[in-house]
């Protein structure tokens, strides 16, 4: 008689999970960082030193305007790995698997594109048209002549590794425009990366998957708390 085998209780991964790439807006982080320290600031000062409706005034302002700005500013990202990505937009949460992708489009916003025509907007990779002009003036220096090309390869490497938006993570990176390819912006370069990696991915058998949407009720529920409230404030005088 045959003695039964001992099976594991746990699954058992069928394979390993790569790590999100992040693209950020460094430039849109420290602006936002700015404005809250001034927010906050002038928030406090005013329940420090105000006396009656005052602080009531400043409280709901700090309680409408914190979470707003930072929505806008510190919280947009995008992450991407072999199997999805996941936009973190100002008051939602799009996560969009690679087989569910059918486009990207950079005009005057980035944007990606369901296979069922819905459009969702990349905050966290504005486009800007002063970066794509000084790339192509680049470009055009680099076709003139050899040392301007030399010049030009030079400046290309060190904007994919220290450019307007940080990449960290394995695989498709800040390094995956060559330093010999054409000069590109640098909201571009994430784009052409993102592209990429759908491209390669888009078939594969972990893409799969529907697309989910969720609300950011952390920075909605918030943001309207305190525009009622210092709405009615200022109403009552």
């Amino acid at each position: 008689m045959s003695t039964p085998q001992p099976q594991s209780s746990s699954p058992q991964p069928s394979g390993p999970v790569s790590k999100d790439r992040a693209y950020r807006s460094p430039a849109g982080i420290s602006g936002g960082v700015l404005v809250l320290a001034l927010v906050l600031w002038l928030g406090i000062d005013a329940l420090v030193a105000g006396d009656g409706s005052t602080r009531w005034k400043a409280l709901a302002a700090l309680v409408f305007l914190v979470p707003l700005v930072a929505a806008y500013t510190v919280r947009p990202a995008v992450f991407a790995n072999d199997d999805r990505m996941r936009v973190r937009n100002p008051f939602r949460v799009i996560v969009l698997p690679w087989s569910r992708v059918e486009s990207f489009r950079s005009a005057y916003t980035n944007e990606v594109f369901t296979e069922g025509g819905a459009k969702y907007q990349l905050w966290s990779v504005p486009v800007s048209l002063r970066g794509r002009k000084k790339a192509a003036r680049q470009e055009d220096r680099r076709a003139v002549g050899g040392a301007g090309g030399a010049g030009g390869r030079r400046r290309g490497s060190v904007l994919g590794g220290m450019g307007q938006f940080g990449s960290r993570g394995d695989g498709v990176g800040s390094g995956a425009v060559e330093a010999d390819g054409p000069v590109r912006a640098e909201a571009d370069k994430v784009m052409d990366e993102l592209r990429e990696l759908w491209e390669a991915r888009q078939a594969a058998e972990g893409s799969r998957g529907e697309v989910t949407v969720r609300w950011a009720y952390e920075v909605i529920v918030p943001v309207v708390v305190g525009a009622v409230a210092l709405g009615v404030l200022l109403g009552v005088g």
